[in-house]
């Protein structure tokens, strides 16, 4: 590779139409730099996550224009083949793909390539007016009857990154083998010169869009339910807090206060290290201004607000406040949905906790656990409320069938006003919860790594010598989820295992390990029960503590049995 690539990179060069990356390209070509031309041409970025993510850059192996620009033009002769030949194409669905993007650099000229390419070949190109969250985006696509969606944004992905993301016209995010046949598609680009660009003809919506969007969402609340709460907001210099605020004010939440110093977007994120509210320091500032302002509950959306957290006071914890898990924010969610009586189905990941389905089951509602991603979570059918532990919760699956950090926020905040007006919190309920159903306490163990074969490596271990004991609970089952029982999921690179309980305090247990599909990380997902009837005997704090204890026994025990 290292003895042709100055070839390979001239020849991209050649047609690239980014005058940035053009001289990136041109300063390692003048500094004889083989190792980093070989790193950006060591292949093409591949559809993952149901789409592209990855580094900025130049090469094929970055988020660029060049690439963006193959990437819609296999998206559009996908499109035109698979769903609008006159064979196929139902009369409904119109020829229009509508395209959002967040505010991360090169975000805006990534979607204007794309309605480039779009309109170009014979489709028509539908431009979000602004940066928006990605839950507009997939509400649009339905909304407006388009035959697909993109979203060019990396999410909480660090601010060197960039993505893509792919949606069809039932407002769901790709999925094998779509994705396979894309890039395909994609592959068949032998050069740029091959791919017109339309100079006009696409639309750019207006601001009807937004508020047809905060019409539907604010429809997830009561309207004549709680509204007397104090809310922190932030929006992690993403764009969220414009439609965020507006749909607080719509539904009646005037006691909202916003991060000030996180407000605005900002492509760099200058006041955290990674802008995913789950890493340690992100949430800081919303913290400090939670304890200024005295308020009742901080909310945080991701920045690009598909993603929602919460936060709430403890004077245990150093800084007065304490993140919720995904789990028990999912648990809360998941509690209301069935005290609302739904008849359509509940449906969670197989790394999150299995208590929803325990809710599902006492409530008499239908459940069902899919693979990781609402990619999958989407297409469940008759699906009434979904989760996943990484803060994604979808409340409302006819208005976007994806995850939604806003209507998620906006249910939240309902619950937390009408804790607080009933003299409670949102501790308090989750309390609740487990003396009903039990008590399904979970945490992650994970494992960044800067080789990718080290992972690779850990999982031929574990299948090669399945482990008897997790933690000191017996192994009941070990289940190699590339050869999945017969469930209804698709083979995935995953191990479960199953967990007796310890006789005294823990009812179950289990561990979920898999290789994460957008960071370089090996992560396990640790779960222990203890039932209502122990809780009944010892109390909720003492079944906490017993919980708290197993889990930190479950991390020390994996750290050994990985090796890493």
């Amino acid at each position: 590779m290292l003895s042709d690539v100055i070839e390979i990179a001239r020849a991209w060069l050649a047609e690239d139409p980014d005058p940035d990356t053009r001289a990136e390209l041109e300063a390692l070509l003048a500094a004889d730099d083989r190792e980093g031309l070989a790193d950006r041409f060591a292949g093409l970025l591949q559809f993952g996550t149901a789409g592209l993510r990855g580094e900025l850059g130049a090469g094929p192996n970055r988020m660029n224009r060049a690439v963006v620009i193959r990437a819609a033009a296999g998206l559009a002769a996908y499109l035109k083949t698979a769903y609008l030949t006159d064979t196929v194409a139902p009369e409904a669905i119109r020829n229009a793909v509508v395209i959002g993007f967040d505010a991360r650099h090169k975000s805006d000229v990534f979607a204007r390539d794309t309605a480039a390419v779009l309109e170009a070949a014979g489709l028509h190109a539908l431009l979000l007016p602004r940066p928006l969250p990605t839950p507009v985006l997939a509400y649009a696509i339905r909304h407006l009857g388009c035959v697909a969606g993109v979203m060019v944004t990396a999410s909480h992905n660090p601010p060197r990154d960039n993505g893509y993301k792919v949606y069809l016209g039932d407002g769901s995010q790709i999925v094998p083998p779509a994705d396979a046949e894309i890039a395909g598609h994609i592959a068949a680009v032998r050069s740029l010169a091959e791919v017109p660009l339309a100079e006009d003809g696409w639309e750019t919506l207006g601001e009807a869009l937004i508020d047809s969007y905060l019409d539907r969402a604010v429809t997830v609340l009561d309207p004549a339910g709680p509204r007397g709460v104090r809310i922190v907001h932030t929006a992690m210099h993403g764009v969220g807090t414009t439609v965020m605020l507006g749909a607080f004010d719509r539904a009646g939440f005037a006691d909202v206060r916003p991060v000030p110093e996180q407000a605005d977007p900002d492509p760099d994120f200058p006041t955290v290290a990674f802008p995913n509210p789950e890493e340690p320091g992100a949430m800081d500032l919303a913290f400090r201004t939670a304890l200024a302002e005295d308020a009742d509950v901080v909310i945080a959306n991701d920045p690009d607000a598909d993603r929602c957290a919460v936060a709430v006071p403890d004077p245990a914890v150093p800084g007065g406040w304490r993140m919720l898990r995904g789990d028990e924010v999912g648990a809360l969610l998941g509690a209301e949905v069935a005290r609302r009586g739904t008849t359509g189905m509940l449906a969670t990941t197989i790394v999150s906790s299995s208590l929803l389905g325990t809710i599902a089951r006492a409530n008499d509602i239908a459940y069902t656990e899919t693979l990781t991603g609402f990619k999958w979570l989407a297409r469940v059918p008759n699906l009434a409320f979904a989760y996943e532990e990484a803060l994604g919760y979808c409340v409302d699956p006819a208005g976007v069938c994806d995850k939604d950090g806003i209507t998620a926020a906006l249910m939240l905040a309902e619950l937390a006003a009408g804790a607080k007006r009933d003299g409670r919190t949102l501790p308090a309920l989750l309390d609740e919860i487990a003396t009903r159903y039990g008590l399904f306490a979970t945490d992650q163990y994970s494992v960044r790594v800067d080789r990718l074969d080290l992972i690779a490596d850990a999982m031929h271990r574990l299948r090669a010598e399945p482990p008897t004991s997790l933690g000191g609970l017996t192994v009941t089952t070990a289940e190699d989820l590339l050869h999945p029982p017969a469930d209804g999921l698709p083979p995935t690179d995953g191990l479960r295992y199953t967990l007796a309980g310890d006789g005294k305090d823990l009812a179950a247990g289990r561990v979920v390990v898999r290789p994460s599909g957008t960071e370089p990380k090996l992560k396990a997902y640790l779960e222990v029960v203890v039932a209502p009837t122990r809780i009944a005997e010892v109390g909720i704090e003492t079944a906490r503590a017993a919980a708290h204890t197993a889990l930190e026994q479950l991390k020390r025990d994996l750290a050994t049995t990985l090796g890493m």
